[in-house]
Order: structure tokens, then C-alpha cells, then sequence
């Protein structure tokens, strides 16, 4: 990969995180799959080659106990979600270019010749290890057959992954206090031979790839903990009889999956080794459907294009060796980092592939401000939202530009209404549907001038603001642009008083409507990653002819046709009537759910089984309010100061804490603070903060912590200032 801005010269494939074949879609799982799609067509806009790939996660333990507890076989549970799946990604405007599952063969050929190639190179060893096991139901218990406590952060953990804490991936035998979660059995843990990657072995290698990583802060921060620290190898094998077997000598397995020698039965592999896979096999299955001369698979993902690479040292930092690589992004969610950005390019270095240039990992969606609930039917579902006759166009909007797209996105109808209603609506829209409109009938068309200097200025400002989102990675700031610019026109529109002018002065009233119209067509440009219902419409009403999804960057100073007719109101507002019946049907669903849980006996064995990709099901809710109240006194005892920033840096061994060096006015103070995975640390210099001056001072993991640094929620929301108040200014 070049590491040069986008566009480049090789090809890009995007990809999106696989879904678990075993639930409903709610927009919690959208979140990621539109930021993908948003990328991979803003990518498109610049004249980037990309191709848009992903698949259904069809092995695992989340799909064998839900397959288990509908009596059905993993296989056909999997299968009829994938389908379901394959038809509701389009209804949203999710436009994979190809879209498999990790159980087709061409995935499976993949895995087995990857996992050959780090078996032959040394990598690959065996290991006797505890593993969960249900005396009483004669079992062996991986991954999410199992729950128990966190051996690092003693929060309550899956057996694969501490996902209601330190977000740590588990190796077998690592938690402690296990039960199963398909009988509730206090489990045991019993000796059992399982295969190892020697991911301890490239530590150099990680720490040079994590340098080189691009892509949102938590991505490229988080895993630096995992990398620099004592880097633990891999188990990737389970004892389980639905996945991909590991493969014998010559590549070859048989389905179910007896070990090399035959003589342990029901061992396949990981997950996690085949799942990843999948987007090597999707990208090629795109590949053989349009033809190499379309789209080289070999050119993004074989180092030195498929053709015989120069040698290089495999357990050197790496930092020359992808030079003519192509552009891998993976967009995932935040809970599954670790997976991509240790154990994957570990892989793909060992077995000859590229590795990512960048994983952009997206954060939850809340509801409400509480988390998702599948369990409890606390969602809102993607087929629900469709069934209501909502514009998918509106949810792209929504949970692409409200924060960033690292950061948590609070859902409510509320919510939704407001920014559809005010910005998408009411600024956007308005803009579109007024400057077209009055163009159509009082010129019918684009009026015959040239567009002004300062609009086409505007507009080339635009187009830099979008081309920079892309290349920080950030959708947001790709769909903003085009808000601005409609700002922009609305204020220029208004400004201008055209109305006035058509008797008074024709040809000033044509150059405002000439530039008006000059900024719809690029807004329809720019925001069709956003917005691709939308503005194929206002495309068709601009009478530009083609598509506007082959339309790159440069249209937007295109001149617009000279004709058009009056356009069609691109977006419709919310009516509160349909905000209040969803709100009554939301609690209503929920208050049912809860009746028929506390009615049951209380085993929560099954929630368990919900998928956990890029979900949210994961985010926790908001914690009540506190009973008691504490009297002014009490609060005017507390020295609350604003401080800056002055320096950042990780405390070595600790995985969550930093050390700040605070400028509070009178004098600096070092503050421990645990942000250290959630903060880009070497940003921070010179970010205003408020600091509680008196609080009594604190050891932390062998440093002095002399205040505290507030920070808001799980992510660590940084409080800070909203004007120009001076470090050292008390906070009344």
C-alpha cells in the first residue's frame, strides 16, 4: 500500500465485519455496514478503484447454540440467515459488490491453504491446555458455550472475549469461575490437545504495522497495549463439530473436522481464523464474476501482486515490504480491534498477503441512552424501520453524521425527527428543493451565464472538505461537506433576495439562480454517499443525464443542463404523531418483553447466544441517578479547575491508564487517567480539560496521581470548555 493520500493508483477493497448468522438486523448492526458503504462510494467519488465486500459469519459458537436450541442444524439456522441477510443489506442501500458466507468453498480453500502455509513456515505448534468441560453434560465448553469472570478485569466474560469489561480477547481456559451456558453446570476444566499460532514470535513485525496503521484513534491505539506488552501466542482451534476442520498435509479436510492424525475428534477451526478469511475469498469471488481485467484480486491482497515476492524478513518491522501492495480498509466495530489488528495481520504476513492500511472501528448505538437489548426485543429492527416507510436515506444520514464515527450514537425517535427535520429537511433539503424550483420556473432551467468566482471557490472548498474526510476516515465529515455547502447556499439564496430581483435586475436574479443551481448539482455530488435515493432523484430532476453514482468528484463544476423541469421535494418531514405511536410501540415491546423475563426462571443462559459482531449489543445503558443529594457546601468544596493538556503518554504494563501532565494555572500537576486506549494520547497537548484540584493524592500502578481529569461515560468523553476560559479558571 502507498500510504499516499486517496486517491491511489492500486486497487481498494473495503470491507465490513461479518455479521453472525443467528439474529435479526437492528440499526445497531447498520451502523458499521453504512459507514462501509458511505466509505467505499465516497472512495469511488475521488476516482479510487474500489471494490465493497463482506459475508455472513456462518460458524462459531453463537450459531451452534442458537441452532442447537431451535433443533435445526448449524448449517440450515446459518444459511436462512444469510439470505435474510443478502435481502435486507440492499433495502438500506448497503451495496456490496459481493456479499458471501465463510461455509461456501471458496473461503474454505482459502483457510485451508492459509493455514497450511503458517503450519509449513513453523508457525504453527501443539500444546496441551485446560479447556471448560460439563461433567454432567459430558461436554466440552468453547468460546460461548461458556461465562465466568475476567481473569484480568474480574468483569463477567464470554469464554472467548471480555466483552462487558476490558474488552480483552480469551484464550481457552483463561476464565475463571465457568459455567456453561447451555445447562447452567458449574463447569471443570480438563487437559485437551489444540494447535498454537506463534503471534509471540512477530512482535516485532506488530509494533512496525501498528505504526504504519491509519484509520480512526481507537484502532490504532488500543491494540498498542496488546502488541508492546507480553504478546500471548493463539490458540486457533475448538473442540467442535460445525466449522472448518484443520487441514491435513496436503490442504485437504473433511467437514466436522477430525485433527490432522485423526485422533481427536470434533476439533475445528477458530472462528477467528476463518471468519477474517472471508474477505480475501469475497474479494476474489468479485474478482472471477467481472473478470481480472476489471478487478485484480491478487493485486490487493498477494504481496507483489500474486507473482513470485522478493523474500523478506517475516519477523522484521515490515516497515519497505507493502510498497506495491493494494488498499485494504476493514471497517468494523470496536469490540472485535484486537482481532484485526494482532491475530489478522499476523496471518496475512506469514502466509504472503498484504496487510490492512487502515481499520476504521465504529462505536455503538444506544437507545434511548440504554443499550440495545436483543433478548428483551430493546431494538429498533431494521425490518421494523423499513415497515414504517421510512427512506433508508434518513437512517444513513442520522448514524453517519451525528459524532464521530469512532464514538457512541445515541438512537431515539426523538432524536431521528430532530435532525431529519432541522438539517436534512430543513437546510438541505430546503436549499435543493427552492433554488431548483425557481430555476425551473422562472428560467426553466439553468440560466445561460457563467457560475460566479466566489460560488466556484465555495465549491472547490467543498470538494477539499470531502476528500479530506476520506482520507481522515471519518463519514462524517464526507457527509458534513455537503451540508455546508447547502448552509451555504441557503444563506447565499437568501441573501441575494432573487425574487426581488427577476423585475428590477434579470440578469443579476440569473447569476444568483445560475450559481444556485451550481451548487445543487454539486451538493447532489457530494452527498450521494449519504444520500443515494436522494440524489439519483435530484439527478434525474437536474437533467444531467447518466447516473450520479458514476459521477466522480470533478461533476460538481460540471455545468448543469440547460433545461429541467420543477424537482420533487428530496426529503419529507417526521410528523410528531409517528414519533409518539413508534415511542408507545417501543415501550409497550419492551414492558411485554420484561413481563415474560421476570415470569421466566431467571436463566439468562440464552442471551448468551446474540451475535456479538458490530453490533452494540455491547453497550451498557446509563446508570441511574444517585438517591441521596449532597448540600451546596459539600459542593463548594470541591476545587474544580480548567486545565490544558500539556503533555500525554501510556504507562508501561498498564493497559487502560495514562500519565497527563496538567497546566491548572498556578502550577503543572501529573494526573493518572484511564484513557490510555481510548484517546489518541499523542493529540491531546493543548486540549482544555477540567480538573478536581483537591482531590487526595493517588498511587496508580506505581505513579502519583495529584488530581483527577473528568471525563463522561465508558469512552471517556473528555469534559472540557465551551469558551476561552484560561487554565487555572475555578468552575462555579
Amino acid at each position: 500500500m502507498s500510504h499516499e493520500e486517496f486517491p491511489t493508483e492500486r486497487p481498494a477493497v473495503v470491507t465490513c465485519g461479518l455479521p453472525y448468522a443467528n439474529g435479526d438486523l437492528h440499526v445497531g448492526h447498520l451502523r458499521t455496514y453504512v459507514g462501509g458503504d458511505v466509505f467505499a462510494r465516497a472512495l469511488r467519488r475521488l476516482g479510487q478503484e474500489t471494490a465493497f465486500v463482506s459475508g455472513s459469519d456462518m460458524h462459531g459458537t453463537p450459531v451452534a447454540v442458537n441452532a442447537e436450541q431451535e433443533g435445526v442444524s448449524p448449517e440450515a439456522f446459518a444459511l436462512d440467515w444469510h439470505e435474510t441477510y443478502e435481502e435486507t443489506f440492499p433495502k438500506f442501500d448497503v451495496d456490496f459488490d459481493n456479499y458471501g458466507h465463510t461455509h461456501d468453498e471458496t473461503n474454505a480453500e482459502i483457510t485451508r491453504e492459509i493455514v497450511r502455509d503458517l503450519d509449513e513456515a513453523g508457525y504453527v505448534y501443539e500444546k496441551e491446555i485446560m479447556v471448560a468441560y460439563d461433567p454432567v453434560g459430558d461436554q466440552y465448553l468453547p468460546d460461548r458455550y461458556v461465562e465466568g469472570t475476567c481473569p484480568y478485569c474480574g468483569e463477567r466474560a464470554r469464554g472467548d472475549e471480555c466483552d462487558e469489561g476490558c474488552q480483552r480477547h480469551l484464550e481457552p481456559g483463561e476464565v475463571e469461575d465457568p459455567v456453561s451456558t447451555i445447562s447452567g453446570n458449574p463447569a471443570e476444566y480438563r487437559e485437551r490437545s489444540h494447535r498454537f499460532f506463534r503471534v509471540s514470535d512477530l512482535q516485532e513485525y506488530l509494533g512496525g504495522f501498528i505504526d504504519r496503521l491509519e484509520g480512526t484513534s481507537n484502532a490504532r491505539n488500543q491494540p498498542r497495549e496488546w502488541i508492546e506488552g507480553e504478546l500471548q501466542d493463539w490458540c486457533i482451534t475448538r473442540d467442535m463439530d460445525w466449522g472448518i476442520d484443520y487441514p491435513d498435509a496436503d490442504g485437504a479436510g473433511d467437514e466436522g473436522g477430525a485433527d490432522a492424525e485423526g485422533d481427536e475428534e470434533d476439533l475445528v477451526l477458530y472462528v477467528w481464523v476463518d471468519a477474517p478469511i472471508e474477505y480475501v475469498a469475497s474479494t476474489k469471488q468479485y474478482s472471477e464474476r467481472v473478470g481480472d481485467d476489471v478487478y485484480d484480486w491478487e493485486a490487493v491482497w498477494k504481496r507483489g501482486g500474486g507473482d513470485d515476492a522478493p523474500e523478506i524478513d517475516i519477523e522484521g518491522a515490515g516497515d519497505d515490504d507493502y510498497d506495491d501492495a493494494g488498499e485494504i480498509v476493514h471497517v468494523i466495530g470496536r469490540d472485535i480491534i484486537q482481532h484485526h489488528t494482532v491475530f489478522w495481520p499476523a496471518m496475512l504476513r506469514v502466509a504472503g498477503y498484504n496487510e490492512p492500511r487502515a481499520v476504521m472501528a465504529s462505536g455503538f448505538v444506544t437507545l434511548g441512552g440504554k443499550g440495545f437489548s436483543t433478548s428483551r426485543n430493546r431494538a429498533v429492527w431494521a425490518d421494523e424501520y423499513l415497515e414504517e416507510g421510512f427512506d433508508p436515506d434518513l437512517l444513513r444520514f442520522y448514524i453517519t453524521t451525528n459524532g464521530g464515527f469512532q464514538q457512541d450514537v445515541d438512537f431515539s425517535w426523538e432524536k431521528f425527527q430532530e435532525r431529519v427535520n432541522g438539517e436534512l429537511v430543513g437546510t438541505l433539503g430546503n436549499f435543493l428543493y427552492r433554488s431548483l424550483l425557481f430555476a425551473a420556473r422562472e428560467f426553466g432551467g439553468t440560466p445561460d451565464t457563467d457560475v460566479s468566482a466566489d460560488v466556484r471557490e465555495r465549491i472547490e472548498t467543498a470538494i477539499e472538505e470531502f476528500s479530506a474526510g476520506v482520507n481522515d476516515y471519518s463519514v462524517r465529515e464526507v457527509g458534513l461537506s455537503a451540508v455546508r455547502l447547502a448552509r451555504f447556499g441557503n444563506e447565499y439564496i437568501q441573501r441575494n433576495e432573487p425574487w426581488k430581483l427577476t423585475d428590477e435586475d434579470p440578469e443579476a436574479a440569473a447569476q444568483v439562480i445560475r450559481d444556485c443551481v451550481q451548487i445543487a448539482t454539486a451538493v447532489t455530488v457530494l452527498f450521494q454517499p449519504i444520500a443515494p435515493n436522494a440524489c439519483e432523484r435530484l439527478w434525474d430532476d437536474l437533467g444531467d443525464g447518466g447516473s450520479v453514482h458514476d459521477a466522480e468528484v470533478a461533476a460538481a463544476l460540471d455545468a448543469p443542463a440547460a433545461e429541467f423541469d420543477e424537482p420533487s421535494e428530496p426529503f419529507e418531514q417526521i410528523p410528531d404523531e409517528q414519533v409518539e405511536e413508534l415511542n408507545e410501540k417501543l415501550e409497550a415491546r419492551v414492558a411485554e418483553a420484561t413481563e415474560d423475563d421476570d415470569d421466566s426462571d431467571g436463566d439468562d443462559a440464552g442471551d448468551a447466544a446474540d451475535g456479538d459482531d458490530a453490533s452494540g449489543d455491547a453497550a451498557e445503558a446509563l446508570e441511574p441517578l444517585a438517591d441521596g443529594r449532597i448540600g451546596f457546601e459539600e459542593f463548594e468544596d470541591l476545587d474544580l479547575r480548567v486545565g490544558e493538556i500539556v503533555d500525554a503518554e501510556g504507562i508501561e504494563g498498564a493497559d487502560k491508564l495514562a500519565r497527563l501532565t496538567v497546566d491548572i494555572g498556578i502550577e503543572e500537576r501529573q494526573v493518572v487517567a484511564g484513557i490510555k486506549q481510548l484517546h489518541d494520547l499523542d493529540s491531546l497537548p493543548g486540549t482544555k480539560v477540567v480538573v478536581l484540584a483537591n482531590l487526595e493524592r493517588a498511587e496508580l500502578f506505581g505513579v502519583e496521581s495529584n488530581g483527577m481529569v473528568l471525563a463522561a461515560g465508558e469512552e471517556a468523553d473528555l469534559l472540557t470548555t465551551h469558551g476561552d476560559a484560561v487554565p487555572g479558571t475555578k468552575i462555579r
